[in-house]
């Protein structure tokens, strides 16, 4: 990590943390909302070594003991609040880590700084706990919570935080990034870029999986041939996702990219546009089959799909009632 230029995307998110420091408005309490891998952490680090930074700029000089510290994860004064439980941050965590720590002075820093990751998990009692340090925090204190879920927080803390919400980054960057820094084949990147909807983090960790790849020639090889298929056996094919050491939800996932390309083309004609583009004739194929009401139809099943698999419903029968509606779709019935 090297300051905000090494952070790809949220432009705007990062212009407005330097512009609270250059202006001497910097907030006790912020939110940063996105999905896991978009890159609160980094943010968070970064802001927060610009706010214990010696030479008092907008970013971090990367060079002073203060800086070289936070980048060693070393300061005394940046604080990562840590919790034993895996779903859950208790109330006496908040108090041993925050709450009675945040009232003992900075050691060295101007500020002390604590960062919360996965800060959905608090639950009531250790949010009521953090929001009276909220209220009244000392005037040296800033606490970071970083989300994917904000809407888990009381409403009493969402009204005392600035609320940053991070932003996807257009698949263009992402292949870019796959392609310059992983040294990724165009076809792949782009595989991987739309896959990862906008999400760097997840993006990097496919490209360096050694499963994923496997997973995308079975998800082809099921939806080449799947007209011809029952239903146990495309039941068979998704639970493979198992085997690929990845939820069930990335291998429907990869269908619905699929069945987007198959929808793209429908509407443009356009090969250039798909992501599957090595699997042309097969979206040409069932694009022709295919209508607009049936395609939509097998997307809304999809998602369905993984609303049931979550809820934990019979695996067998949320993959077959998916299927059924792709099968009808390919058979040209409409919904």
């Amino acid at each position: 990590m090297a300051g905000y230029k090494d952070i790809i995307g949220n432009e705007k998110l990062k212009e407005h943390l330097k512009n609270a420091l250059k202006l001497g408005k910097v907030s006790h309490a912020y939110i940063f909302n996105g999905a896991k891998g978009m890159g609160k952490k980094m943010i968070a680090k970064t802001f927060a070594m610009a706010l214990q930074c010696e030479k008092n700029g907008d970013e971090p000089c990367l060079e002073c003991k203060s800086c070289r510290q936070a980048l060693s994860d070393n300061h005394p004064d940046i604080k990562f609040v840590t919790h034993e439980k895996p779903n859950v941050i208790s109330v006496d965590e908040v108090r041993q880590q925050l709450t009675n720590d945040i009232q003992i002075k900075p050691y060295s820093g101007k500020y002390k700084i604590y960062i919360i990751d996965e800060a959905q998990k608090m639950n009531p009692q250790a949010q009521n706990a953090i929001l009276k340090t909220i209220e009244e925090p000392p005037e040296y204190g800033i606490i970071i919570l970083l989300t994917s879920n904000s809407d888990m927080f009381l409403p009493t803390i969402l009204s005392r935080c600035v609320i940053m919400k991070m932003k996807t980054l257009e698949n263009k960057k992402i292949k870019e990034y796959l392609m310059k820094n992983m040294d990724l084949p165009d076809y792949y990147a782009d595989v991987i870029a739309t896959f990862a909807a906008g999400n760097l983090g997840k993006a990097i960790r496919l490209a360096t999986s050694e499963d994923f790849n496997e997973l995308k020639d079975s998800v082809v090889h099921l939806l080449q041939y799947i007209g011809d298929m029952e239903a146990y056996e495309v039941v068979q094919s998704v639970k493979q996702a198992e085997k690929y050491k990845v939820d069930f939800e990335d291998f429907i996932d990869l269908m619905m990219v699929w069945y987007r390309d198959v929808l793209i083309y429908k509407v443009s004609l356009d090969i250039d546009e798909l992501t599957f583009k090595e699997q042309c004739k097969y979206i040409k194929e069932q694009a022709e089959k295919i209508s607009f009401n049936g395609i939509e139809a097998i997307i809304d099943a999809m998602e369905k799909a993984k609303v049931r698999l979550k809820a934990n419903v019979n695996f067998d029968l949320a993959i077959e009632m998916m299927f059924l509606t792709i099968r009808d779709g390919l058979n040209g019935r409409e919904p």
